[in-house]
């Protein structure tokens, strides 16, 4: 699990190397804090293991400071 860290689309999906670690950082002091994983299927894996998944199912995104566009305006596009 540990090996799709490594993985270009995990990178990419995140915006880089910098973001995938602090975004892990993130959300692993969170789960350890006692927040609840977003994903369903959590039996037998590690916390790490539940933020890789967390993160390719897009349950989770790095911050940039960009507020989101509106759906609406997405669709103009």
């Amino acid at each position: 699990m540990i090996d799709e860290l490594k993985s270009e689309k995990i990178v990419n999906k995140v915006g880089g190397k910098f973001k995938l670690t602090a975004l892990v950082q993130k959300r692993l002091s969170e789960l350890l804090q006692g927040g609840r994983p977003l994903i369903k299927d959590i039996e037998g894996k590690t916390i790490l293991e539940i933020v890789i998944q967390e993160i390719l199912q897009d349950k989770i995104a790095a911050d940039d400071g960009v507020p989101a566009e509106p759906e609406d305006k997405r669709a103009k596009k």
